[in-house]
């Protein structure tokens, strides 16, 4: 089994989850902050050596009518330059709620302040992949 890396960007942190081995269940790995888009790439390349990942996942914030705005255009842009650099396959899923669903889970565990920041965009990585692998199964 291929372990898959998800990201999700933001403009200023970036969430990354993985799959474990058998891929089954994704991972929160971390929210990481980087001053550029090559600065971030480095890191995931970096997180993407050490966990063995083969391929990547992208959350593609597309719009809720179903349009791809500003937003998606850099996501797109973000996962081209990505798939260029790493020579590994890079797939846009649709993120569309995932940090909603992200909040509500937060608000269910009661988790606020500093920590709820650190670790909403791990959690919207880990749902984008989770969801991506689901939609995939066989």
């Amino acid at each position: 089994m291929k372990r898959l890396m998800g990201i999700d960007c933001g403009d200023v942190r970036t969430g990354i989850a993985v799959s474990d081995p058998l891929g089954i269940l994704a991972c929160g790995v971390g929210t990481f902050k980087a001053p550029g888009r090559r600065a971030l790439i480095e890191i995931i390349l970096e997180q993407a050596e050490k966990y063995e990942v083969e391929e990547f996942v992208v959350g593609n914030p597309i719009n809720m009518n179903g349009t791809v705005g500003d937003r998606s255009l850099k996501a797109q842009k973000f996962a081209s330059e990505l798939e260029k650099v790493s020579g590994k396959p890079v797939h846009l899923f649709d993120e569309r709620c995932t940090t909603m669903v992200a909040h509500s889970i937060m608000n269910i565990t009661d988790t606020r302040g500093k920590k709820r920041k650190e670790n909403v965009d791990t959690l919207s990585a880990q749902i984008i992949l989770q969801n991506y692998m689901d939609s995939h199964k066989k």
